[in-house]
């Protein structure tokens, strides 16, 4: 979740294409996805081909009316039989700022569908778009934001991302996004990303592959069920009656 034009689409790219490099847990195995041609058209931009033509970021995506979740599914594999399947939504900011001003608005019904079946959010604040003239609107709407996805939590994991950690934003900027998040989610993780590689020379982005370790490995709260009631093994009795 995050404003237009934060990166989440390219976040989503730059991942594909680490994962192809062999950027996954050791634990973890890539066991497949359903939807090779939607990460490919999501990914292509920013890879370097032979000619001319250079990397780019993603173009945007788009909030047309008509416009479902894009859907992106990866499967991994742990061990010989455990497979845990992921899917991860591309959608347009305009839906997400038009959810966090009104929830029951006609144009926020994407975002409240993502709200309402996701297991795990990336809650996305943008250093460039905080850094520019715009920067108090751009603060605004984070805010906004995250207030609103606070009310529709039930307690399911959140990560508070940085995108574009590369651009440098003035300290009291940082503090107040950061205070005004954790302040509607207190327990939010931290990460800072940008696709831009730091001096260690691993072409790897700044904090990509531990935001995605993150993702992999973060669980909503499980379902916990009642003691088994007496000594009956029957399974449509051993919980009991209410």
């Amino acid at each position: 979740m995050g404003p237009q034009n934060a990166g989440k689409t390219t976040l989503l790219g730059a991942w594909y294409l680490l994962l192809g490099r062999g950027a996954i847990p050791d634990d973890l195995r890539f066991s497949g996805s359903c939807s090779l041609a939607g990460w490919e058209a999501v990914a292509s931009s920013l890879r370097w081909e032979p000619g001319s033509i250079r990397p780019s970021f993603p173009p945007h995506t788009s909030s047309r009316s008509t416009r479902v979740p894009g859907l992106l599914h990866l499967a991994f594999k742990r061990g010989v039989d455990h497979r845990r399947d992921y899917v991860m939504t591309d959608a347009p900011g305009e839906w997400f700022r038009n959810w966090a001003v009104n929830r029951d608005a006609p144009a926020a019904e994407g975002a409240r569908w993502a709200a309402e079946h996701a297991d795990v959010f990336l809650l996305v604040a943008d250093r460039e778009a905080l850094a520019g003239p715009e920067k108090g609107a751009a603060r605004t709407d984070i805010q906004l934001l995250a207030r609103r996805l606070a009310d529709d939590l039930r307690g399911r994991p959140v990560a508070l991302v940085w995108t574009k950690a590369d651009t440098p934003i003035p300290e009291d900027t940082e503090e107040a996004v950061r205070s005004a998040v954790l302040r509607a989610v207190p327990r939010a993780t931290e990460f800072a990303v940008s696709i831009m590689s730091e001096s260690d020379g691993t072409g790897t982005g700044q904090g990509l592959v531990d935001l995605l370790r993150w993702v992999l490995y973060a669980r909503r709260p499980a379902l916990r069920l009642p003691e088994p009631a007496g000594d009956n093994l029957d399974p449509l009795f051993i919980f009991g009656v209410r």
